[in-house]
């Protein structure tokens, strides 16, 4: 039992098992650098730690102390403007001139007497009442309304102001002229209290009423007098001057001063943006509470409208101890943050080339030791990473580890002379290879396009002989046809009355069958049949066919759409190409039984060799292209109504490719759109491929 627990005592730890394995796996360096760093790497942060912490609450107590003295500048300065309204009241209250002028009853004279102590004392009104409180007098100045009503009733103090918190209604009576001063709209703030008001109309006034008494004692009148706070923007301007002149401020920062009435800015120096002030913007609901709800002296950091400010804030009392405004001064914290982080950086600076230099000595004095090994080692990694060029190079140590680095070396020159020359092999492969893929490709090509002229030659020239052959055996009929019915008409005379419509029907389809040969012998021998090539303006063309197609139109429910964008013409003939647009709209309309929107567009493009031209689209909202159609549409005798000979879009594109151009067909939502339909895209050259001699003309 003894034994058991002796083993169980001189047993080391499990922690220190773990240590000693750590120790045994880290490389040379790391040992080395731990054994130099260690001592460093544990005391310097422990007194960099308490250094911040000491110095960071140090710094903010003297920002402290620094905004506590400017409150107390500022209101010192306020009190002083405050006692200034009492005894400049009581100034003139006591005034000889007064006195006359009550004596003689001067109204003029009362009236001038005060506007003469309203400039000079810097007061915003200057009323004279009776002792029953009735106006005499007030200051009268120019286009200023005279106020009306009496007095309010309220304490009576000589030679001293107070703060008083008016309604609009009784600040009017006394002043009317300050109406736009005590109308301040509440502007939405930051973390202020929530409230649905967006207007303050009432006004923080410095008043004082002052009897003026006679000889004997007796209140001749009452005076009173007062400076409105609201906007005063004098005022405030000079407390921020008192407390922060120019250049009290170090690195940048700026101070400010604010007025409040209650939770409101009515009159400050704090900018909203560029020259706008901050009047109407409100206090944060921290500092409300503080100072308003609970009466603190607010000194801290603060969010004053759009930024950090080292802020002091004090309660404004009224002369019965009513909280109802609050005073503030602060500056700029950022400058000052700025330069505590930077003071903050320095030592951690300090700290860090401390360290820098102690790893340059350590790794320096244990170079000789790893370099070659961590040569070696980086080698293979990157030589693993596809950088065949990595070397070791030459080292210092001429041991065992200098020599197995040269070796190294000189295997790696031989792997990377064999890659190479394999590389080089597959290249010169892939090449010949490549070439000879673009040989093919090319002959391919060349077959494949002359194929599809030599099928499309081959079509041409058989409908041609097929044509040729129908029209010389169809005319010769059509001609005896034509010829007996004229004379039937002739023979029978009178007696060919009742059959007058058979005969007419009769010559409309010889007529039709004529059509078809020449409109058959006309596709069959294009250059026969070529016309003049003229400048078209296809917009103009457009709205001439429109007007032939006019009366069907007239007869249905189809709406017209026109987006005619195009800017440039095109060389066509322009019978022909009216003939194919008249086509394109009666196709169009009969794909519209019901009614629907018949769109007509044009704009400018360029094919994919680069040359000028014009699109023409024809939409109309029927019920579209099924691929059944789409793959028979433009052939010969192909058509889906039953009075049609499917010859008219084959003769178009007949037409129009003559002139180098083209004809598509597609459905309205494959081309891109969201409703139903068919449209059907004309390409025109710029500068067509003569049909005579196959280059381009003009």
């Amino acid at each position: 039992m003894t034994q058991i627990q002796t083993e169980t005592k001189t047993r080391p730890p499990a922690w220190r098992d773990l240590l000693r394995l750590r120790w045994v796996t880290l490389s040379i360096r790391s040992k080395l650098l731990a054994m130099a760093l260690l001592p460093l790497l544990v005391v310097l942060p422990l007194l960099i730690g308490a250094l911040v912490i000491w110095g960071n609450s140090a710094y903010d107590r003297l920002l402290i102390t620094k905004v506590r003295s400017d409150l107390s500048v500022a209101r010192g300065y306020f009190d002083q403007v405050l006692g200034d309204v009492g005894a400049g009241a009581l100034a003139v209250a006591g005034s000889h001139s007064l006195h006359l002028a009550l004596d003689k009853h001067d109204e003029k004279a009362l009236q001038d007497l005060l506007a003469q102590a309203r400039a000079r004392l810097g007061f915003d009104f200057v009323n004279l009442y009776n002792p029953q409180g009735v106006l005499l007098s007030s200051d009268g100045g120019i286009n200023q309304p005279t106020p009306s009503g009496s007095m309010a009733t309220g304490p009576i103090v000589t030679g001293k102001a107070s703060l008083v918190l008016m309604s609009a209604s009784d600040l009017l009576t006394l002043a009317p002229h300050l109406s736009e001063r005590i109308r301040i709209p509440l502007i939405a703030t930051q973390s202020a209290t929530p409230t649905t008001r967006t207007l303050e109309d009432r006004a923080l006034v410095m008043l004082s009423t002052t009897p003026v008494l006679g000889l004997h004692g007796e209140t001749l009148a009452i005076l009173r007098t007062g400076v409105l706070l609201n906007q005063n923007l004098p005022l405030i301007d000079t407390i921020n001057r008192i407390v922060y002149p120019q250049g009290s401020l170090p690195l940048g920062s700026h101070g400010t001063a604010t007025l409040f009435m209650d939770d409101v800015r009515i009159t400050t120096n704090v900018r909203l943006f560029q020259d706008q002030r901050a009047i109407g913007t409100r206090v944060s609901l921290a500092v409300h509470d503080a100072v308003l709800t609970r009466g603190e002296t607010w000194l801290d950091r603060a969010f004053v409208v759009n930024d950090w400010y080292v802020s002091a804030y004090e309660p404004l009392l009224d002369a019965t101890g009513q909280r109802v405004g609050m005073l503030y001064v602060g500056f700029l914290e950022e400058p000052f943050r700025r330069v505590k982080f930077g003071a903050l950086a320095v030592i951690l600076g300090i700290f860090l080339g401390v360290m820098v230099l102690a790893t340059v000595f350590s790794v320096r004095w244990a170079r000789s030791i790893f370099k070659p090994v961590e040569q070696m080692n980086s080698t293979m990694r990157r030589v693993e990473e596809g950088d065949t060029s990595a070397r070791v190079g030459p080292v210092a140590a001429r041991d065992e580890i200098g020599v197995l680095a040269s070796h190294l070396d000189q295997l790696l020159d031989v792997i990377d002379d064999k890659t190479q020359a394999l590389q080089r092999w597959a290249g010169e492969l892939d090449e010949k290879v490549r070439a000879r893929t673009r040989e093919l490709a090319r002959s391919n090509d060349s077959l494949l396009q002359a194929q599809q002229q030599l099928v499309k030659s081959e079509k041409l020239a058989a409908i041609g002989q097929l044509t040729a052959s129908v029209a010389h055996e169809i005319n010769n009929p059509i001609a005896v046809m034509q010829g007996n019915l004229d004379l039937m008409r002739e023979l029978l005379g009178e007696h060919a009355q009742p059959v007058t419509t058979e005969l007419s029907l009769l010559d409309q389809q010889v007529e039709r069958m004529r059509l078809i040969v020449t409109q058959l012998l006309q596709h069959a021998r294009p250059n026969d049949y070529a016309g003049y090539v003229v400048a078209v303006d296809v917009n103009h063309t457009l709205n001439n066919a429109l007007v032939l197609v006019a009366h069907q139109l007239a007869s249905t429910r189809i709406s017209l759409e026109r987006s005619l964008l195009a800017t440039t013409e095109v060389g066509i003939n322009s019978q022909e190409l009216s003939q194919v647009v008249i086509n394109l709209l009666i196709n169009a309309i009969q794909a519209m039984p019901d009614g629907g929107t018949l769109c007509l567009r044009t704009r400018d493009d360029q094919d994919e060799q680069g040359r000028n031209g014009v699109v023409i689209e024809v939409c109309d909202s029927g019920a579209g292209l099924s691929p059944a159609i789409l793959e028979q549409l433009f052939r010969p005798f192909f058509t889906t109504k039953p009075e049609g000979n499917g010859l008219g879009l084959w003769i178009s594109v007949g037409l129009v490719e003559r002139y180098g151009g083209s004809i598509r067909g597609a459905n309205r939502r494959d081309h891109g759109e969201d409703v139903s339909g068919a449209v059907f895209s004309v390409w025109l050259l710029c500068e067509p491929v003569d049909p005579a001699v196959g280059v381009s003309a003009v």
